[in-house]
């Protein structure tokens, strides 16, 4: 192999490595919205009696307010969004480290609002999620995270701009999609009721059951968000993802004994396992094209290269946006997972390194949440 396709192949699968782990964290509010499009007429004006007056609408918007400077222009913003599009004004409710959504969530239900918006990242998002899975409020998008990766599978706009994710959230459509749930170290008998929660609670005993809406993985992906420290994205940016992904380009193989819908898969010793709810990674890198939101299934992905030449195989497969997988990268589809691995390991659920485990069990619940998205 000459040292210009070495040199091609470190390329493309740095971009393949770094979008499987840190793509989760890596647009900030300054991406581009994802398209411009006429705002769709307040369903208020599909009514026959167009002069009949009628009581706004009214959101609940949580907010996490660590991602904003000036938390009070931002309420002033969306406040003065909302009565253009002709909403009343919102429920504000901010998110606090004793409850990251949750609760507030569940507040906005009971004062009967007609969707709540998750205000933040992917924490947020999630923790909005366990209060809305299984209800007929549907959720509105207001992305200002680090990956947004959500949004973007979605087609959610994202940008420094919130009013136009906000009219998709008030005027879009209903999608409903999959919640998958991660348990860590879980007993013989799955958990079924609603124990979920996005964070571990400040007291009590760590949750073990986390809602996840993108992706969950154990391995090279969790090293990269657990080993990237914050000094290094405070002076380089994301950068300082390519350079943890590199760096941990060979972390060590760890065997895995795994099943599908209780169908034991051949072991496999791999750098990295991941269960999918969704497959568009940054960059419209597809790590499993055939993944989608609503479908009631998982994808699980095996990476387990060798070499420097598998990893390229990887990145060309993946690039290329083939279905054909090999030993190197194996994927599936089904409706639950478990995984156990001989040491416990980091694991990740949509970019948030939430502790290690030596078992998984991973599951779905079906179109168990409303989201709204562009459209008529």
């Amino acid at each position: 192999m000459s040292d210009w396709t070495l040199l091609a192949l470190v390329i493309a699968l740095s971009l393949v490595l770094v979008g499987v782990a840190a793509a989760l964290v890596l647009a900030g509010p300054g991406a581009p919205s994802a398209r411009h499009r006429k705002p769709r007429p307040t369903r208020g004006s599909f009514r026959k009696d167009k002069d009949a007056r009628e009581t706004p609408r009214r959101a609940a918007i949580i907010i996490n307010p660590t991602k904003f400077t000036d938390v009070a222009a931002t309420r002033a913003e969306l406040a003065a969004a909302s009565t253009q599009l002709g909403w009343a004004e919102p429920l504000f409710i901010e998110t606090t480290i004793d409850d990251p959504g949750t609760g507030q969530t569940r507040q906005a239900l009971d004062e009967g609002v007609h969707v709540v918006c998750p205000l933040g990242g992917d924490g947020t998002i999630r923790a909005v999620a366990v209060a809305l899975a299984g209800t007929r409020t549907p959720m509105g998008l207001l992305p200002r995270g680090t990956g947004n990766l959500l949004a973007r599978n979605l087609d959610i706009p994202v940008g420094v701009d919130l009013v136009p994710a906000l009219r998709v959230a008030y005027n879009g459509r209903n999608k409903a999609i999959d919640v998958a749930w991660l348990e860590l170290d879980p007993a013989e008998e799955p958990a079924t009721e609603d124990s979920g929660q996005a964070e571990h609670p400040v007291e009590g005993p760590p949750v073990q059951r986390h809602p996840f809406l993108v992706m969950a993985g154990m391995g090279f992906d969790a090293e990269i968000m657990d080993g990237t420290s914050e000094d290094l994205k405070a002076r380089v940016g994301w950068s300082a993802y390519f350079v943890t992904g590199l760096r941990k380009l060979f972390v060590t193989r760890f065997r895995v004994r795994w099943s599908v819908d209780g169908r034991e898969q051949d072991p496999v010793s791999a750098r990295s396992f991941l269960v999918c709810n969704c497959g568009t990674l940054q960059g419209g890198i597809q790590l499993v094209p055939s993944a989608r939101l609503e479908d009631g299934l998982l994808d699980g992905v095996v990476v387990a290269p060798r070499t420097l030449i598998g990893w390229g195989s990887v990145a060309v497969r993946v690039l290329g946006r083939s279905m054909r997988d090999g030993s190197e990268l194996i994927r599936t589809s089904g409706s639950v997972y478990t995984a156990e691995v001989d040491e416990p390991h980091p694991v990740q659920v949509d970019g948030d390194v939430i502790g290690e485990a030596s078992r998984l069990r991973v599951s779905v619940d079906p179109q168990a949440l409303i989201v709204r998205v562009a459209g008529a």
